[in-house]
């Protein structure tokens, strides 16, 4: 039996509506991203799209009106990869309340030399784990403040088989861009879980779900003109991966279900329903180096020292 048994009922193409609530989305002018956006936008949801770039953000919103007319839309100056600038972007947000974020905006290196950002951490660990871990300090009051604020954190396929060296968590011994892009998904995986661990704990109602995209290509990816571009040459070359694969449009799905669907509960892994790698969002086992909590406590307490926050993250955890 699946461990998903509303995965059957559960339409991508037919999602339920959101109007009157508001979802930020990181990273949300590209990728992935872009169509957890456009996703939800169509159900009448505010969607933030926090980037740094604001020619790309107008792009990306441009490229949602086009295919949402009436979507209500804005855009968040966020640099993940400045720590200390979080807290002012959060407070720009002047909202009532948030009712789930997606952290979602991440950083790939393919080959060396080995990058820091401004603060002095290794640029995929800064950027995507510890750029999230801060950033969700400074959304605590609101998300605290929504009915049932949820924090989606999108993981990655390719984490499943990594694992953290807790004495080299920014990979200053060794440094392999791969590697070191598994390892920061690994970390917010760890960070997803350990969240929701504590948020239990704590008696919130914010809930904390992990998913993963599966394997989402470029070349599988329908065309945005604003945003996303595919020729015909790469839609052909994509054909074969398709058996397997999926582009980022079907990637999203995991995401978008986590932040609407009533039924996902806290502490839930998310991603495609084929292998863990394409087809509709279904409900995955916790298992094997995802489930080590002594590792994801260590990697929390690392985290809020090199993140300079306080542990427990404004959300009263233990």
């Amino acid at each position: 039996m699946p461990l998903d048994p509303h995965t059957e009922s559960w339409d991508v193409h037919r999602l339920p509506r959101a109007a009157g609530k508001t979802f930020l989305v990181t990273g949300g002018n590209a990728g992935i991203g872009y169509f957890v956006a456009e996703q939800l936008a169509g159900t009448g949801a505010t969607v933030v799209l926090g980037c740094r770039d604001l020619a790309k953000a107008e792009s990306a919103m441009a490229s949602i009106r086009s295919r949402v007319p009436g979507s209500r839309l804005r855009h968040l100056r966020l640099d993940l990869a400045d720590l200390p600038s979080l807290k002012a972007t959060a407070d720009t947000l002047d909202l009532p309340h948030l009712d789930a974020v997606v952290h979602n905006a991440g950083v790939a290196l393919d080959e060396p030399p080995r990058r820091v950002t401004k603060d002095g951490h290794e640029l995929m660990f800064g950027t995507n784990h510890l750029g999230h871990f801060a950033l969700t300090r400074w959304l605590a009051p609101l998300l605290s403040a929504a009915p049932a604020g949820r924090v989606v954190t999108v993981g990655s396929f390719v984490a499943k088989s990594e694992q953290l060296d807790p004495d080299d968590l920014q990979s200053r011994n060794d440094y392999r861009p791969k590697r070191a892009y598994g390892r920061s998904k690994l970390s917010q995986m760890y960070f997803g879980f350990a969240l929701d661990r504590r948020l239990r704990a704590a008696g919130s109602t914010v809930r904390s779900v992990v998913v993963h995209p599966g394997g989402a290509l470029d070349s599988l990816t329908p065309t945005r003109p604003q945003v996303h571009m595919r020729t015909s040459t790469e839609r052909m070359a994509g054909l074969p991966a398709g058996l397997l694969l999926q582009g980022k449009e079907a990637g999203a799905w995991p995401a978008v279900r986590a932040v609407l669907d009533p039924d996902v509960a806290g502490g839930q892994l998310w991603g495609p329903r084929v292998f863990g790698l394409r087809g509709r969002p279904h409900r995955e086992p916790v298992r094997g180096n995802l489930a080590d909590a002594a590792a994801a406590a260590h990697l929390w307490d690392a985290s809020a020292d090199l993140a300079d926050v306080a542990p427990d993250l404004g959300l009263g955890l233990g």
